[in-house]
């Protein structure tokens, strides 16, 4: 099946991506059993990349030394997201990084949301590559976030960056939506069936024709990751972004990277 796949650029990034295209309702299913044959997610090491115990999460990026704050006391507690970081985040942020080195992504003046924010890692890189980043996540997960876009921000960044509510489902604020972002990201925001409805209407309700979404996951359970895909391919065309296209030192068996455009 992977051979025969359709091998094209998407959107506003320059490198050719696995599109994922199938005539039948199996179409999802097969993908998600080809991604654990190949990569074998549970063979390899969870949380290459990070660090649950730790306070504070520190990474080299974009020339900038940044240092993200977690809260591993909350990591347990019933409904609670975004209280550290994952390697899906880590992984998506220095392939932005590693794109826009080569030179077939452009973030610089760009208008970005990203969805789920958490801790913030990802937006903060997209703001240090240029990025006008409006970083969104639930009322509860907003005082840690607000804490690491401002503990980072400090000195000469090229972009912005702004931290905003958003719950997936609900009506956007008007400044999401208008002007359209350019691109929208999330790293490790399909954790769970209930969620993808809403995910996807966000999506839905962000995303123009011209919009490009990156979504990177970690690979934890394939019938959730099926559910996303399945439904995900009626609105968006949805393609995989090779390993070998991601930043070379941020690799992971564990994680998968998707980008979406709407139809």
């Amino acid at each position: 099946m992977e051979e025969e796949r359709l091998e094209m650029m998407l959107g506003s990034y320059g490198g050719k991506v696995s599109v994922l295209e199938w005539e039948t309702e199996s179409g999802a299913a097969e993908e998600t059993m080809l991604l654990w044959g190949i990569q074998q997610p549970t063979l390899s090491k969870q949380n290459a990349f990070v660090s649950h115990s730790s306070l504070q999460l520190l990474l080299d990026a974009c020339g900038h030394s940044l240092s993200i704050l977690q809260s591993p006391s909350s990591l347990g507690k019933p409904g609670v997201t975004g209280a550290v970081m994952w390697d899906s985040g880590v992984v998506l942020g220095k392939f932005l990084e590693h794109a826009v080195d080569l030179g077939i992504l452009v973030l610089q003046g760009k208008k970005v949301v990203e969805l789920g924010s958490g801790c913030g890692l990802v937006g903060c890189i997209a703001a240090l590559l240029g990025a006008q980043v409006i970083l969104t996540d639930l009322p509860d997960r907003l005082r840690l976030l607000k804490k690491n876009v401002e503990s980072n921000f400090r000195h000469g960044v090229r972009g912005s960056a702004a931290v905003k509510e958003l719950t997936w489902g609900d009506d956007p604020d008007n400044d999401l939506i208008e002007p359209p972002p350019d691109y929208v990201l999330g790293s490790d925001v399909i954790y769970s069936e209930g969620a993808v409805v809403d995910l996807l209407d966000s999506l839905t309700q962000l995303c123009r024709p011209q919009t490009t979404v990156f979504l990177s996951g970690e690979l934890r359970n394939d019938t959730v990751l099926e559910c996303f895909l399945e439904a995900a391919v009626k609105d968006f065309v949805v393609g995989r972004i090779d390993q070998s296209q991601w930043h070379p030192d941020y690799r992971s068996p564990r994680v998968v990277m998707y980008i979406l455009v709407k139809k």
